[in-house]
């Protein structure tokens, strides 16, 4: 009899995703609600929004080297949390779990009012109604990710081939325009300034957050330990190169004054040579765009919070799974924190939700990518190459939660502090057990 385990001695069905799908995972989650909003954001920046991008391409491509090797050495679900509390013991693999976990249900409501807000200038009407939307797309996603990682992982597929076929476009339209000599190159008055980059930076890292996305279902890739790094470095690379066309072209060749005014700026900049038409037809592209990228960190969401519940960091409630292999109870805990975080946050208006929720859920983020980066030094002491990259990633991590400001890491430390009771009650019933 042939045997139908794979290396690890699990059954092929139970590591349902490949290196195209975990490719998608990768550059869907950071490819998503960034490059259609952020243009207008950073348009005030000027020159510093582009060196910003810069600065943090490379920032982000030292923490996917990060991840890669730390991924290979060690295939397993959790991700951030996974390489804390292998390197730095259970208390840190809580903070690390619980600000991760954070920064993506909390990332998850602003990604879903990107894709209500896309959708709301095809359909103007569903402005009234953009809570529920938002929640019915949430809940939607939820239990597609219930139902199988191997559904969601079809979905992140096609939503990221649809989503890069806009950006494409733009990158096309920009190189003809300048070859043509029919373009004029936009002015910025705005003068150079660290203190710009930095906050320019640490709006872009919104673009990037998912560099680690490979690692989370590493339990449930296929050959995880070739697939995870590849697809995290390839995807972070490709990402990179996509964002600073994009934003290359539009700040380039499009007034700061109107790239900043307009809640489309991809749309506009197309507009411009293929007619007014092209709004609707890119803001539904938009759409499908946050919509993939709301499907991948919702699959994250659950992971994470599964894998801390098995791992002994959080209540082992969280960590059972269903019939279809998923953490249905991490899944639907999850989801009503999401849920809350819209309606309580949905008084600010579209716009300004996004850029709170986006500005806190990064600066709760921050300690898991520090955490990541200081792991590889005791993880793997032998690797002199990972040790100076790691380096530059914990600098460059701990440059962005400076240029988050204070408000946003007040927000974060608060979250963070909620945790130290569940870490508490944890400990305390594990201690009982014994």
């Amino acid at each position: 009899m042939t045997s139908t385990t794979d290396r690890a001695g699990r059954a092929p069905g139970s590591r349902p995703l490949g290196f195209w799908a975990v490719l998608a995972l990768v550059v869907g989650n950071m490819v998503g609600s960034g490059i259609y909003l952020l243009p207008a954001t950073l348009a005030p920046l000027g020159p510093n929004a582009m060196f910003g991008w810069m600065a943090t391409i490379a920032g982000a491509l030292c923490l996917a080297f990060v991840f890669a090797r730390l991924g290979a050495a060690m295939p397993v679900a959790g991700g951030p949390y996974a390489f804390a509390q292998a390197a730095f013991g259970p208390a840190a693999g809580f903070a690390t779990a619980w600000s991760y976990w954070t920064l993506i249900w909390a990332g998850n409501a602003a990604v879903a009012v990107a894709v209500v807000s896309a959708l709301s200038l095809i359909m103007p009407g569903l402005a009234g109604h953009a809570a529920m939307a938002a929640l019915a797309l949430i809940w939607l996603l939820v239990f597609v990710n219930i139902r199988g990682v191997a559904l969601a992982g079809k979905v992140q597929l096609v939503t990221t081939l649809l989503k890069l076929l806009p950006l494409i476009g733009v990158i096309v339209l920009a190189a003809w325009l300048l070859a043509g000599g029919e373009a004029r190159v936009a002015a910025s008055p705005v003068p150079v300034g660290a203190g710009a980059i930095a906050g320019a930076a640490a709006l872009t890292f919104w673009g990037f957050l998912g560099v680690e996305s490979a690692t989370v279902p590493a339990d449930k890739v296929a050959d995880a330990s070739r697939v995870v790094p590849r697809a995290t470095l390839i995807g972070t690379a490709l990402a990179g190169v996509i964002y600073l066309a994009v934003t290359a072209a539009i700040t380039t060749l499009m007034p700061t004054a109107l790239v900043a005014a307009s809640p489309a700026p991809v749309a506009a900049f197309l507009g411009t040579t293929l007619g007014a038409g092209t709004a609707a037809v890119v803001a539904l592209f938009a759409a499908v765009s946050a919509f993939g990228t709301l499907n991948g960190f919702i699959l994250m969401q659950g992971e994470v919070c599964g894998a801390m519940g098995r791992g002994g960091v959080f209540p082992a409630w969280f960590g059972k799974v269903g019939r279809n292999g998923t953490p249905v109870r991490a899944h639907l805990v999850s989801g009503a924190l999401v849920t809350v975080v819209t309606l309580l946050n949905y008084a600010r208006g579209m716009g300004d939700l996004f850029q709170f929720i986006a500005s806190v859920s990064l600066a709760a983020g921050m300690l898991a990518y520090f955490a990541s980066a200081l792991a590889a030094f005791r993880l793997l002491p032998g690797d002199r190459v990972l040790r100076a990259v790691a380096a530059i990633a914990a600098v460059f991590v701990a440059w962005l939660s400076w240029g988050l400001g204070a408000e946003a890491n007040k927000w974060a430390l608060a979250l963070l502090l909620a945790g130290a009771p569940v870490y508490l009650l944890v400990r305390r019933g594990a201690a009982t057990a014994r």
